[in-house]
């Protein structure tokens, strides 16, 4: 337990950033499950849509430091090359 005001302060802030980034990363995660889901049905209309979004909130993470930035760009590069190969095939 906190033995100060700040560091009460400090564990209060902690648990409020954790619960959001926990968040961020969950449908960050739900949101490239469905555009694995469409590029596995051979959906690559359904899958660029999905990428579009996906993409948008991996930059914004990396930009908030909830993950890493080349860590988000690293996922967005991995699934547009997923949809270019599904493209292709």
């Amino acid at each position: 337990m906190p033995n100060n005001k700040s560091a009460e302060k400090r564990l209060r802030q902690n648990k409020v950033r954790n619960a959001r980034n926990k968040a961020i990363k969950s449908s960050i995660k739900t949101q490239v499950k469905k555009v694995v889901a469409a590029i596995e049905a051979g959906d690559a209309s359904a899958a660029e849509e999905q990428f579009k979004l996906v993409a948008k909130k991996l930059d914004k993470a990396g930009a908030r430091n909830v993950i890493h930035r080349n860590a988000a760009a690293r996922k967005k590069s991995r699934l547009q090359q997923a949809i270019k190969k599904a493209k292709s095939s």
